[in-house]
């Protein structure tokens, strides 16, 4: 149950518009948050530093936490990057080195305000965690400590543009074209008076689709390793904690961060979706902005909290559950590991067998075969979302449709239950007979009643097989041994139920198919394993400190002028085999009756593919955004495509801006990008 707090130790006053200085004369837009006295009182600061515009979108999310850490003794600041929300300037791509400097910039201002000690912290989910941990990078005196959420350690391997050397058809476009609209929307003339347009037409004029950008770059080069700090992370030299959710996209960087980074560090994994602990969908949610307290208390007010005493990683081991389009809570129970690598896991090896049509997982090996895996161009659009918001239908539905187009190995029963912590891997020996190829590869959870829940999965593209940076085509006909780390996870299997790893050629949700259809031939028994990350039950595990309940400051009041809409929905045309699935997203129209101020923001996504032809396949996302207060209405209409023939990318995109009823705005771009082995 979440307690909402309306009183604090000490009283906050908040400024909802304050101005950044930068040394180049750009003015960042920030809004702040402090205790009443911290002018004769100083305290530590806090930098929230994200482009999602802080007198809208995330208004309503900061309402909630911002002024529960300043009326516990911290100056919060949350700040618009350059040329988003209402700063100046054009924002041209994520973490640039521009975006960078401008923090070191806003951290080294905050530590010289007469209500600030000196020392900082930052924070954030999603971009705001990427950016707090490349910034620590950076080193800025000032900043002592961060938490980063939902974010990654290395921006090719595990972000939204490429899995496993895939182009990560789920993410590649549908983020790119979501920023396209977000990046051309203005200011809040509220904030920057009439210079409004000025500001908004410098946008427009400026916007990129940044989908040309990460297509340009397919494999793992320089563009890719900036701003991924496991380049270097002896770079970071102050505590970090690092915060995931299992049915979020990015917790494979908790362990790599926890095994790597040599400053204080912990590390937490919930059963969330991509929100913050406090939030925590699927519950049971946890009090984090308590946790928050004690981890700042610690690093920036030198105050004994116990936290650095804590095992590093706390995890939530998920039990097993009945498939469903989405959950309101998953079971299971709280486990903790001192270290990572943890002493409490070992790999379980099972070999990949055939016996005819039927396919074993075994801890011994049979003699060889060879099996086919050839799978539809369509096959896995039902295999679930790369992360999830909590809507209906993101989370994975039963699997046994796709196990059953894919080849499939599945273990005898269990006889005792068996837990899991940690990244399961695949080795198989496989050869293709076209240059390029890729396998994906699912982990399920098979009920007695044959009800199949996907637990982890991964994807290779098999020219990476070697480096992503200096992929190789195949050679046709000849066997290679390749690895496939699957995503991190925490999953107890029950008694009874069964282990199966799905092996496919095609996932069209989330690999944008390769040129040809292509052919992979498995060699089974000691060629090919599964390997579990196995972590039998600890007796610590049930003697861990609860989590105290979730608190939040109060909530912003909104007006809900129409409730927000999800469908999702995926159609098969059997006579012409064409697989569509198509997204539709209406947040809804708001308003803020505080400054009066609505908007709106509803986006269709369509992907389309033809069973036999990869070439067909073609990416389409229209969004609309509006915003409005009294006469003042801009509204923005954008289109985005991508499709592909054998040699090339086709990125076509379209970019309306209405004020009021009159178009000011109207341009057309195409991109063709040369296709680089995928």
């Amino acid at each position: 149950m979440t307690t909402i707090r309306s009183t604090f130790p000490r009283p906050v006053r908040e400024i909802e518009n304050l101005w950044i200085p930068l040394a180049d004369g750009t003015q960042l837009a920030g809004r702040l948050w402090l205790p009443e006295d911290a002018t004769e009182n100083p305290v530590p600061a806090l930098l929230e530093y994200i482009p999602y515009r802080k007198s809208d979108y995330t208004a309503i999310r900061d309402a909630t936490r911002q002024p529960y850490f300043a009326g516990h003794g911290y100056a919060v600041l949350r700040v618009d990057l350059r040329g988003s929300g209402d700063s100046d300037g054009v924002l041209l791509d994520e973490y640039l080195p521009q975006e960078l400097a401008d923090a070191v910039e806003v951290i080294a201002w905050l530590a010289q305000q007469p209500w600030c000690t000196g020392d900082v912290g930052m924070m954030g989910i999603s971009w705001g965690g990427f950016n707090s941990l490349q910034v620590a990078a950076l080193r800025p005196p000032a900043l002592k400590a961060i938490i980063a959420i939902g974010c990654t350690d290395d921006r090719y391997a595990d972000d939204v543009h490429y899995m496993g050397g895939c182009v990560l058809t789920s993410q590649m476009l549908p983020w790119a074209a979501l920023m396209f609209v977000y990046n051309a929307a203005p200011p809040d003339p509220r904030h920057v008076g009439e210079r409004w347009r000025e500001m908004w037409q410098e946008r427009l004029e400026s916007n990129t689709h940044w989908g040309a950008h990460w297509l340009a770059h397919q494999r793992r080069d320089a563009y890719w390793q900036h701003g991924s700090v496991g380049e270097d992370y002896s770079a970071i030299q102050i505590p970090v904690y690092v915060v995931g959710g299992w049915a979020d996209s990015y917790n494979n960087s908790v362990p790599r961060l926890l095994a790597h980074l040599p400053s204080p560090r912990q590390g937490l994994i919930g059963p969330w979706v991509h929100t913050f602990p406090e939030q925590g969908e699927p519950a049971p949610a946890i009090g984090f902005l308590q946790e928050s307290l004690r981890w700042w208390d610690y690093w920036l007010k030198g105050i004994e909290t116990g936290i650095t005493a804590e095992p590093m990683l706390r995890t939530w081991m998920q039990k097993s559950v009945p498939p469903a389009p989405a959950y309101a809570e998953r079971p299971g129970y709280w486990v903790a590991d001192p270290a990572w690598p943890s002493p409490h896991v070992a790999e379980q090896p099972y070999f990949l067998n055939s016996n005819g049509a039927v396919g074993t997982l075994d801890e011994t090996a049979a003699p060889a075969t060879n099996q086919l895996i050839f799978t539809r161009q369509g096959h896995g659009l039902h295999s679930a979302e790369w992360g999830s918001y909590g809507a209906l239908g993101e989370a994975p539905p039963d699997q046994r449709p796709l196990d059953g187009e894919a080849v499939s190995f599945t273990t005898v029963p269990a006889t005792a239950a068996v837990a899991i912590l940690g990244r399961p891997t695949v080795r198989l020996t496989l050869a293709a007979d076209q240059p390029v190829a890729s396998i994906a590869v699912r982990l399920c959870d098979v009920a007695p009643d044959g009800r199949s829940l996907l637990v982890s999965w991964g994807l290779l593209n098999l020219t990476h097989r070697e480096s992503h940076a200096a992929p190789t085509p195949l050679e046709p006909g000849v066997p290679y041994t390749i690895t496939v780390p699957l995503n991190m996870v925490a999953h107890e299997l029950p008694v009874g139920h069964r282990w199966r790893v799905a092996l496919s050629s095609t996932l069209a949700r989330h690999i944008w198919p390769a040129p040809y259809p292509a052919r992979l031939s498995l060699t089974t028994g000691a060629a090919s394993q599964l390997l579990l990350p196995v972590r039998p039950p600890q007796p610590a595990d049930g003697h861990l400190p609860p989590f105290p309940e979730p608190e939040i400051a109060p909530p912003l009041p909104l007006e809900t002028l129409r409730p927000d809409v999800q469908e999702h929905t995926i159609t098969y045309d059997a006579a012409r085999g064409i697989s569509t699935l198509r997204l539709f997203k209406d947040a809804g129209r708001v308003r803020l009756p505080g400054n009066g101020l609505e908007w709106d923001d509803i986006s269709t996504e369509t992907f389309t593919i033809q069973d036999d032809e990869p070439l067909s396949a073609a990416h389409e996302i229209e969004a609309m955004i509006e915003y409005q207060r009294d006469a003042w209405r801009v509204r923005l209409l954008a289109h985005s495509k991508l499709t592909a023939d054998a040699t090339h990318f086709y990125l076509t995109c379209q970019l309306e801006g209405y004020e009021g009823s009159t178009r000011v705005f109207a341009r057309n771009w195409a991109h063709t990008i040369p296709r680089d082995l995928v």
